[in-house]
C-alpha cells in the first residue's frame, strides 16, 4: 500500500470515528433530557389529586 492511499485511509477512519463520536454524545444529550423531563414530571402533583371529597361514604 502506497502512502497516499494509507494516508486516505487513515483519514476516513478519523473523520468515521469522530461522526460516531458525535452521534453517540447527541444521543447521550438527548437521552438525559429525555429522563430530566420524566423525572420532572413524576415530581409533579396530579392536577385532580385532593379536589374531590366523597360525602356518600
Amino acid at each position: 500500500m502506497d502512502i497516499a492511499a494509507l494516508s486516505v485511509a487513515l483519514s476516513q477512519s478519523a473523520l468515521a470515528q469522530n461522526v460516531h463520536m458525535s452521534l453517540t454524545k447527541t444521543a447521550l444529550d438527548t437521552a438525559e433530557q429525555s429522563a430530566g423531563q420524566l423525572i420532572d414530571m413524576m415530581q409533579a402533583p396530579h392536577p385532580v389529586s385532593g379536589h374531590n371529597i366523597d360525602l356518600k361514604g
